[in-house]
């Protein structure tokens, strides 16, 4: 049915358009290199096209200075995905936890007891409105600002790191999270709890120091502000926009679609005071069983109230069914958007003028979400099965070029690399080093090995080519 896989899949990659690439290869294409600490949910796989150090796991302490690792003279970018905040981290210590994640929870236990202090008293905790006033409540919130504190630590860390490296002065730092706290409505919510977050970026000559920039700014001008940094091209099939380059949005938009097995379709579109809402499953509450969300604190705990009948209305509504088609808020009066305004006659043309920029925001991306799930699958991958890159081709060019890498000289043969399968990625690696972003002819000397490999994103990459 529509929005639900096939069981016949039990997983897949999401295939973008063949000349979209992810900004990391972008910038590697253009003389950087790049390295990633940790997570890395980019929905079409993992290609190993966009990092040259990619390393870090879901605990444990951090590499401060993982630019350390990147060879060469190349400027460089670096994405650290600091774990400390992550929803994981809001166990309740001492429950009972489904074996899956028994593993995970011990790890993150242990890291917790030796490097989380508790510096907050949940009796100073605001509680949202969306959320039961309850002692666990509050003792979850406290433990996420505790984490939030030691968090700070890390970053702390990698700013001395810079400064001992000499660094500080000739590093952009950009700090964000990728969506709200990690709470029942904030995370995996498009309200204002889930969409609205930090974004601090630090000039190594206080530009803009101090400076606090009420703009909207959306998540997709990230990829070609940082292309603008890097003085990179910014490709046509980028969305967003340099934040830097004077354009301003009116309106940001976002979207729900399914949340691990638990479906879902919902966009939202917000302008410098409201937010309106459009649910496509109205038929479904909005709080139903999630696994991974239901082992943590605060979603026990309004389980519980549910149950027992003690949620407030404003709590309460996440459970029923039908949802509103619309929801409509005034982010200025009811910044926990608990006070639906969209039957209201005296909002009615600003529900039609944000109903209007909604639908105009879904024709211009194309949408895919009234395509059922499996259909989507099936388009992008031309059947159920995973597709395989196919590798690229390999050509050694005619002409020869003359190097001086000993006393004796040498002669260098040029290597060319074409795609075979429309859209992948090229990469390349000599006497069996570490792979390289194929972006021009290659020069190797005589006796060296040469190596290709190929993906493209959504498909698996490609056996080894190998010329000796």
């Amino acid at each position: 049915s529509q929005g639900r896989v096939s069981e016949t899949i039990t997983g897949y990659e999401a295939v973008p358009p063949p000349e979209v690439k992810a900004f990391p290869e972008l910038l590697r294409a253009g003389g950087y290199s790049t390295a990633n600490w940790a997570k890395k949910d980019y929905q079409f796989g993992e290609p190993f096209t966009l990092w040259d150090v990619d390393d870090g796991g879901f605990w444990g302490p951090i590499d401060a200075a993982l630019w350390r690792r990147l060879t060469g003279a190349k400027p460089w970018f670096v994405m650290m995905n600091l774990m400390a905040t992550h929803e994981s981290r809001l166990f309740a210590t001492g429950d009972v936890f489904p074996e899956e994640w028994e593993g995970l929870i011990t790890a993150l236990d242990q890291e917790r007891k030796t490097k989380i202090a508790q510096v907050t008293d949940p009796s100073h905790v605001s509680v949202p409105a969306y959320l039961p006033d309850t002692p666990p409540v509050r003792q979850s919130i406290a433990q996420h600002y505790d984490n939030i504190h030691y968090m700070d630590t890390q970053m702390g860390r990698i700013l001395a790191a810079l400064e001992a490296d000499g660094l500080a002065d000739n590093t952009i730092v950009i700090w964000t999270t990728d969506h709200g706290d990690g709470f029942p409505g904030a995370k995996r919510a498009v309200y204002d709890s889930g969409t609205r977050v930090p974004l601090i970026i630090r000039f190594p000559d206080r530009s803009y120091a101090s400076e606090n920039d009420a703009r909207l700014v959306s998540f997709v001008d990230i990829a070609p502000t940082i292309l603008g940094f890097a003085g990179v091209d910014v490709p046509d099939f980028i969305q967003g926009h340099d934040i830097f380059s004077g354009q301003r949005s009116a309106y940001v938009f976002a979207a729900r679609d399914r949340m691990d097995a638990t479906f879902d379709r919902v966009r939202a579109v917000r302008d410098a005071r409201y937010r309106l809402i459009e649910n496509f499953a109205p038929e479904l509450v909005y709080f139903r069983p999630l696994l991974f969300r239901d082992m943590f604190p605060i979603m026990k705990a309004l389980w519980e109230g549910h149950s027992s009948a003690t949620l407030d209305p404003a709590q309460r509504q996440y459970f029923d069914a039908p949802r509103p088609r619309y929801e409509l808020y005034d982010l200025e009066k009811d910044p926990d958007e608990v006070n639906n305004l969209a039957e209201l006659p005296a909002y009615a043309e600003i529900k039609a003028r944000l109903i209007q920029r909604l639908r105009a925001w879904r024709d211009d991306i194309g949408d895919l979400g009234n395509v059922p799930e499996l259909q989507m699958v099936t388009d992008m991958w031309g059947g159920v099965v995973q597709p395989v890159t196919r590798p690229p081709s390999i050509r050694l060019l005619p002409e020869t070029v003359a190097g001086d890498t000993s006393e004796q000289g040498s002669e260098y043969q040029l290597i060319m690399l074409e795609e075979t399968t429309v859209g992948s990625s090229l990469g390349y690696r000599v006497d069996g080093g570490a792979w390289r972003l194929y972006n021009e002819p290659v020069a190797i000397a005589k006796g060296q090995s040469f190596e290709a490999k190929a993906v493209r994103y959504g498909f698996k990459e490609s056996e080894i080519a190998a010329r000796l």
